[in-house]
């Protein structure tokens, strides 16, 4: 799987938690354990960005920063690669369908697609007002 992909769906996977969360809904615990994994995991090396995803939907997330702060700390650091990793295999195994339904809301391989012609051009990783 494409880096900036995964660091999409383990965004989604975090915020889609917190959601189910917010109603009641539970989701499976090797899902609930790998999220949090991730979240320590990545806040060792971007605290700031764990700020911002812990803070969404409440406030405005810029994903597009998101992503490629988790994919650059993937990159220089094998153990937030590894968290990275477990938690989208732990979310594509998840058996809550409604995980699923909030999960795919935003479509993420076109949303990765639009941040890597971003970072390949020479932008700044700012994807503006794009629709997805």
């Amino acid at each position: 799987m494409e880096p900036l992909t995964a660091s999409a769906i383990a965004i989604a996977t975090v915020i889609a938690t917190k959601a189910l969360e917010k109603t009641g809904e539970k989701v499976g615990e090797t899902l609930w354990d790998k999220t949090g994994q991730f979240l320590i995991t990545l806040k060792k090396h971007s605290p700031h960005t764990v700020v911002a995803i812990e803070k969404a939907p409440s406030q405005p997330l810029d994903y597009g920063k998101a992503v490629l702060e988790i994919e650059s700390a993937a990159k220089a650091h094998p153990e937030v690669n590894l968290a990275v990793q477990e938690l989208v295999a732990a979310a594509k195994a998840e058996p809550n369908s409604k995980f699923h339904e909030i999960q795919a809301m935003p479509n993420l391989q076109k949303l990765a697609e639009k941040i890597g012609q971003v970072v390949m051009l020479g932008g700044t990783g700012n994807i503006g007002n794009q629709s997805f």
